[in-house]
């Protein structure tokens, strides 16, 4: 915790420092050996004047740092290590109906409505128009499992550092089109593979010669890093690519969640009896196998 103005947030800032570290109120006070109730007024302002002993053992506690220094120490001397500013609490702005701020080391946010609460999975109201509710609603809500708030939390951050590229030096033919997902240290969390195709072989002369056309061949995303808008990200992706090339169909064929994914991103089922197809080869071996030779009396 670094001061950078005249007066310094010290409610905010250990709000702060408890949600970076998954601390409720009362477990930071018991690893900093200070009352509850001497933390909960401090959080909330109502504690004027602050032992500087007591700060900093929940600062520490915490996972965080006391600095004091003058200005410019830090630009003048590079013994002096940087102090990183801790982000504030996304939600700390939110009340409950008593006018209190939600837990700052859970996530909370409003509700809209049955599918931003969690405490209605249960319920199918989802295409009930609100006055047939059958329980109002909170206007906001947070999530108490640290299991599920950690996924959560992961799953923000990958959303926001995985980028997407088209692969073009890896040595494929020109009309393979290949687009991956991956993280800042270069590790792979998806990838889209298509191709081009002349339309003049299904359709003959019919086509214009310079039409062209895109199969999508496949969108993988590995199993931890789905349902976080990565596959869509690489579809857009293609999209993207196609306009530049003034390419205007691509065609695909999908099964299960690849088709929630596709008409989410603009495809439409055409409903022509395409099949997903597949050969295996070991399957085939063994049906064409003998059966066992009959027992001899």
């Amino acid at each position: 915790m670094a001061e950078t103005a005249d007066r310094v947030d010290l409610g905010g800032s250990l709000r702060a420092l408890r949600r970076r570290a998954d601390l409720s109120q009362r477990e930071l006070a018991d690893l900093a050996g200070v009352p509850q109730a001497t933390l909960a007024r401090i959080e909330s302002g109502r504690s004027g004047d602050v032992r500087f002993r007591t700060v900093e053992r929940l600062v520490r506690a915490a996972g965080g740092r006391v600095a004091i220094g003058i200005p410019g120490d830090q630009a003048s001397d590079d013994r002096v290590p940087e102090v990183v500013p801790v982000p504030g609490v996304p939600h700390d702005g939110l009340r409950d109906e008593a006018g209190r701020r939600y837990p700052p080391h859970l996530d909370a946010w409003e509700v809209h409505g049955p599918r931003d609460w969690p405490g209605a999975w249960w319920a199918g109201w989802w295409n009930l128009p609100p006055q047939h509710w059958p329980r109002r609603l909170p206007a906001a809500t947070y999530e108490l499992s640290r299991e599920r708030r950690d996924r959560r939390r992961w799953g923000e951050r990958i959303r926001r550092e995985v980028t997407v590229r088209r692969v073009t030096n890896d040595g494929l033919p020109g009309t393979c089109w290949r687009f991956v997902a991956e993280l800042p240290d270069g590790r792979l969390v998806g990838e889209l593979r298509a191709h081009e195709r002349d339309p003049r072989l299904l359709y003959g002369d019919l086509i214009d010669a310079g039409e062209r056309e895109i199969v999508l061949d496949g969108v993988l995303v590995a199993g931890p890093c789905r349902l976080l808008g990565i596959g869509q990200r690489l579809v857009a992706a293609l999209t993207a690519e196609m306009e530049r090339a003034g390419i205007r169909v691509a065609h695909a064929v999908a099964d299960f969640g690849g088709v929630d994914l596709l008409l989410a991103c603009g495809y439409r089922i055409e409903g022509r009896g395409h099949y997903a197809m597949r050969l295996d080869r070991a399957w085939l071996g063994a049906a064409l196998l003998p059966g066992p030779a009959p027992l001899q009396p």
